[in-house]
């Protein structure tokens, strides 16, 4: 066993702790949660320039890219700590689609998709993965798009995250040569957006049909490709929810502080204060689960399927519990759509469907350990 693996880092580096600082600088600034109800109402619910200035200027887009093919020479570990920030502000960019599932997938693939993956790197175009996000990791490959004699696709995938903004879409496709991987151009495809429980990671339809196409992994590499993708995608939303979870006990906290009955603070009631300690502890175990799946994520160890499985099964309950709680206690105001309070139980609930279920990441997990049901 490598010294990585024998001494896992859960650690923020002095590096991370800088990247996170300049990204919540920036969502504090342009993303306030609070501010993000008018534009989930509006014609616009993604927020392209905070896109830009998180992809482009710091970088966010290219973190896993080696420094060769456009990108950053970074790892799974800071894309992970961006995730985390960006859920705390349920902030309404592609980041999962774009900057995590289609570079991952193209990142597998080989040198075919350099091209692709420079552009998506440099924050010039916005990319998905298309598959319906609810996929887990190690789940068939799909079939739901074939690939044509004349070398085009067609075919249709529901819930695609990020579609409705992607420029570029990352395809699995199965033809008469097997599977394989290949990008489209958005222009050649029909997206409808569907409506979407998360009001800030919008899903759509996606209909190909004999849409031109550039093959990127053929059948000897597709396969682990789009597995590595949602892999990565799963352990990456592990720190996502560590976010949200931040969020909701942070400012339930504050609540509960400044909130008075009965002439003191609601904070001080046993109760209370029993719900928000045992979220800390929740909190806590999630943390310590996502930043290990980051860091083997990062370091390519053997261990990374099943730090992932523990990480995607641990963190998703917690993330919609801490929600649930921040909801509840935070009583009347909490129920209302002015309150941003909605978002995050939104987000944590998709989450919780997202890239598998909980319960299948555990039987998967069983399975991965010889520990099958």
């Amino acid at each position: 066993m490598s010294e990585r693996a024998a001494s896992p880092d859960l650690l923020y580096s002095d590096v991370e702790e800088d990247l996170r600082a300049s990204v919540r600088d920036l969502l504090t600034d342009r993303a306030e949660p609070s501010a993000l109800i008018a534009r989930t109402e509006s014609a616009e619910p993604y927020d392209l320039k905070l896109w830009h200035t998180l992809a482009a200027e710091l970088g966010a887009a290219g973190l896993m890219v080696p420094e060769d093919l456009g990108g950053h020479g970074a790892s799974a570990r800071e894309t992970a700590l961006v995730a985390e920030e960006l859920g705390r502000s349920v902030a309404p960019v592609p980041f999962l689609g774009s900057a995590v599932l289609a570079t991952s997938a193209l990142l597998a693939a080989g040198p075919a998709a350099a091209e692709v993956l420079g552009r998506l790197a440099s924050g010039t175009v916005i990319g998905t993965l298309a598959v319906p996000l609810t996929t887990a990791p190690g789940a068939d490959f799909p079939a739901a798009v074939a690939v044509n004699a004349d070398g085009t696709l067609s075919g249709r995938v529901g819930a695609v995250a990020d579609a409705s903004v992607a420029e570029v879409f990352v395809v699995p496709a199965v033809g008469p040569d097997g599977p394989g991987l290949y990008t489209v151009d958005a222009t050649a495809a029909v997206v409808t957006e569907l409506v979407s429980l998360d009001l800030t990671r919008r899903i759509s339809d996606v209909v190909l049909d004999a849409a031109p196409a550039a093959r990127v992994a053929d059948a000897g590499t597709a396969p682990a490709a789009l597995r590595h993708a949602l892999t990565v995608g799963a352990g990456v939303l592990a720190s996502e929810q560590v976010g949200i979870t931040d969020w909701c006990l942070t400012e339930t906290v504050a609540y509960v502080k400044g909130r008075y009955q009965f002439g003191r603070p609601v904070g001080s009631f046993q109760a209370l204060k029993h719900r928000l300690a045992t979220l800390y502890l929740e909190l806590v175990s999630a943390r310590a689960a996502a930043r290990y799946a980051a860091d083997t994520l990062a370091g390519g160890h053997e261990d990374t399927e099943v730090a992932v499985a523990v990480a995607a099964a641990r963190c998703s309950p917690i993330a919609l519990h801490a929600a649930e709680e921040a909801l509840q206690l935070h009583a009347g105001i909490g129920m209302t759509w002015e309150h941003p309070v909605h978002l995050y139980l939104k987000r944590a609930k998709s989450d919780e469907l997202a890239l598998g279920t909980a319960g299948k990441h555990r039987a998967r997990l069983g399975r991965l350990v010889n520990l099958p049901a």
